[in-house]
Parts: C-alpha cells; structure tokens; sequence
C-alpha cells in the first residue's frame, strides 16, 4: 500500500484548519501541518485535530512548503506520495482519494486537482483568479505544449519525483514553478477534476490588491523564465 503524507501550509486558519483535517481520508499516514506566522489559533487546532504541526516564521506558501518537505527528508520512512492542499476547507479533502488513484492504479508521476467551472461554487474563485490561471495555463501550452487547465493546489506527486524538481520558489509561484518543471523533467501527469467551494475566512493572495498583483507577477516570471532556458 502506497505511503501518503500530505503537506498543509496555514496562515491564520484557525477556524478551517481543524475541519480540513478531519475530513482527509484515513489511508494518509501524517498529515503535516505547517503554520505560517499564524496569529491565531491555527497550530493549537490543526494538533488537537491530529496533525503533525511544524512552524515556519518566514512568510510565503513556498516556505511553508520547503519546510514541510526538510521534515520529511528527516524521517525515517520516507512516503511514496506527497498531497498538498490548502488549509481553508475550499478543497473537499475527502477527494484525496481521486487525486492519488491514477498514481497508484496507472503509475502516473503527478496529479492536479483540477477546478473545473462545472465543479465549483458561484464566487468560490475571483474573477482575478479565473482569469490568472487562464492566462498562465494558455501560456504554458503556447510554449510548452502542456495540457494543463488549472494552477490548483490540491495536488499530488511521487516523492521521488518531487525530489527531482529541486523546488526552490518561496512564496506565490510555488505551484507553476512545480507544473512547469514537471514538464521539463518529462513527468506524466493528469488532471482530475475536482469540486471547490467558498474558502472560510479571507484569501491572503485574491483577497488583496497587494497579493494578486504579486502572485501574477510571480507566476508569469515562472513561464517566461523557463520559456527562454
């Protein structure tokens, strides 16, 4: 049976993160929690609820996820799978399962949940969202020719595979820079569409001016960068 951990960055999610926890399917062996300069609540609830808590005072998802990944390297027993997914309950954990299934079943090296309009709740997405992952996906197939429909964060990897992007963006751009480096490493991937609701609390990227103006500056970076290597 394959090994799955799943990484959770959080930022001042202490009303959500509790729920996301309880609601990931038993066959994942640690639920890592990592909090993100919280001021709240959210290390106090994500251990009651079970998980592993680590703390990362230096703010930025890709941070938070570095950090989740220098624990795991430590371990032990390293697992066969890595599952990221948000920490303010807009995913449906309990997907998990679809989201590793061709893993497991078709050897496939990654996984994205994808967030299909079909799929999601009215106003679950800001229009700046929608539309940066339109622009960004278009751009990745004008240039890479990749398939890809969606910059989601629900998401799984062989972690070996994982090993081999050498992932290094700290902040927004952790997820493109994860999709396009897949595609430069040769990865097999598919998307699994996935429903996706309104998160609890305020976005800390598409809930400000500041912050998606920051992440799209990111995350096109990322596709021009890698357009001309």
């Amino acid at each position: 049976m394959a090994v799955i951990n799943v990484i959770i960055p959080a930022y001042n999610e202490a009303d959500s993160i509790g729920k996301v926890i309880q609601e990931i399917p038993s066959s994942v062996s640690e639920i890592i929690v990592i909090n993100n300069n919280s001021t709240d609540d959210t290390a106090k609830n994500a251990n009651q609820a079970g998980a592993t808590v680590l703390t990362e005072n230096q703010k930025g998802y890709g941070n938070a996820c570095l950090k989740g990944l220098d624990y795991i390297s430590k371990k032990d027993d390293k697992p066969d799978i890595i599952v990221f997914m948000d920490g303010d309950y807009s995913d449906y954990p309990g997907e998990l399962t679809k989201i590793v299934k061709p893993i497991i079943e078709d050897n496939i090296d990654f996984v994205i949940g994808a967030r299909t309009k079909e799929l999601r709740e009215n106003g679950s997405m800001t229009p700046q969202q929608v539309f940066g992952n339109k622009l960004a996906t278009v751009l990745m197939k004008l240039f890479f020719k990749a398939k890809f429909t969606d910059l989601g964060p629900f998401r799984a990897i062989k972690y070996d595979q994982l090993l081999g992007l050498e992932m290094k963006d700290k902040t927004y751009g952790w997820t493109v820079e994860m999709q396009l480096k897949a595609i430069k490493k040769k990865l097999t991937y598919v998307e699994i569409p996935v429903r996706y609701k309104k998160r609890i609390g305020v976005s800390k990227v598409s809930g400000t001016v500041k912050g998606t103006i920051f992440a799209g500056i990111k995350i096109l970076g990322w596709i021009f960068k890698y357009s001309f290597k």
